[in-house]
């Protein structure tokens, strides 16, 4: 940090670099050598802003999680940005299906939209800040974490911990829309296996005694799927299903992971009604139910639509006007926000495509954001 004060400078390829190095590590949740790479990289950013950094092992086999804290101008309770470095996207998609590109205005990764563009821009907006002599507001923590892909297991107790002693918690998660819409609240995502059970014997000569998992299965993931109401904004979808031994054999088990998305309180019970009360079509298959990991319903608090409010004050100043509201999709932030800690979500770039292989950000998109972000630490109490 120098002596004096100047305005921070932001350089869309200075961004664009240091999100490259970081979309150039291959880090899905499962991969954990390379979430964990992705953690040394978080790892030595932090140390080079003269953060206090610390680094928990991970644990129930998911990647660590990173700390930095950096002082502010007040002492105190401060500012969580929280974040994650694993992705959906499996290790060899940046040599086959998604390949790191620029084309025109968009910037082609895995991860890169989802979330690393976001957690580096948000970390470049307060280097740059410290660069130019400045503190931030209020204390500055930064969080890396490793499994949020798959809903935050073994992080969900430290995050909710973290958050707690902070003022409030910023969430650089994707932009949404054409405008970048600022996420101030996010509908809840439960989780479920179900496990069916059927009855062997030989595909071939004996087809008739056996009873198939797999049918029974296929039978179900119809009225799973068929719960949905869009007009309610209630889905059900099925993600991965397995079963079966060898082609020849009348499969026994088959299993299936549902992700349901409630947008209001009362529709998390309706789900869990729902998929308590499947039953088999064929009686001599048994189907159970096992409830899985659940991302809590974040409603907008009085304290979240005022950092909204100054979020988008200081982004007209910039030159846009991002506009804010809820959104479908889970985050870490689902945790801070249901708890009644003011969490800003949605802080991140612009682009599309999560979780898919047309994953984007926008270039256009990198200086205005880390300006915002960089107004945010500087006024946020």
């Amino acid at each position: 940090m120098t002596g004096g004060h100047n305005e921070p400078v932001f350089d869309a390829d200075e961004i664009l670099e240091g999100i490259t190095d970081w979309v150039l590590t291959e880090s899905p949740t499962v991969h954990v050598d390379g979430v964990n790479l992705m953690m040394d990289k978080a790892e030595a950013a932090m140390a080079r802003l003269g953060a206090e950094v610390s680094r928990e092992p991970g644990t129930d086999g998911f990647g660590d999680i990173v700390i930095g804290r950096v002082p502010g101008k007040q002492d105190g309770p401060g500012t969580l940005v929280l974040g994650h470095l694993d992705t959906v996207h499996m290790v060899g998609t940046l040599e086959d299906r998604l390949p790191l590109r620029r084309e025109g205005d968009k910037v082609y990764g895995p991860g890169i939209y989802d979330m690393k563009g976001g957690m580096f821009t948000a970390y470049y907006a307060l280097r740059q800040l410290l660069r130019a002599g400045e503190a931030p507001e209020l204390p500055v923590t930064f969080m890396f974490i490793p499994d949020e892909e798959v809903g935050s297991p073994s992080t969900r107790a430290r995050i909710e911990e973290m958050a707690r002693a902070h003022r409030h918690v910023f969430v650089p998660e994707p932009a949404k829309g054409e405008t970048g819409r600022l996420v101030t609240g996010r509908y809840a995502f439960l989780r479920f296996t179900v496990h069916v059970s059927g009855k062997p014997a030989h595909a071939g000569s004996q087809l008739t005694r056996g009873r198939s998992a797999i049918a029974e299965m296929a039978r179900q993931i119809i009225v799973i799927e068929d719960f949905t109401d869009r007009d309610r904004g209630i889905t059900y979808s099925v993600g991965t299903i397995e079963g079966g031994t060898f082609v020849n054999v009348v499969p026994i088990e088959c299993h299936a992971q549902v992700l349901c998305v409630a947008p209001f309180a009362k529709a998390m019970d309706e789900i869990r009604d729902n998929m308590a009360g499947l039953t088999p079509f064929n009686p001599d298959c048994t189907v159970t139910v096992e409830p899985g990991v659940v991302r809590p319903l974040f409603e907008a608090s009085d304290g979240t639509m005022a950092l909204c409010e100054q979020a988008e004050a200081i982004a007209r100043e910039i030159g846009f006007d991002p506009g804010h509201g809820p959104s479908g999709g889970g985050s870490d932030g689902n945790f801070t926000g249901a708890l009644g800690i003011p969490t800003l979500d949605g802080l991140g770039l612009m682009g599309d495509g999560a979780h898919t292989h047309e994953e984007h950000v926008l270039y256009s998109s990198m200086v205005p954001r880390a300006k915002m972000l960089a107004g945010l630490f500087r006024t946020a109490r």
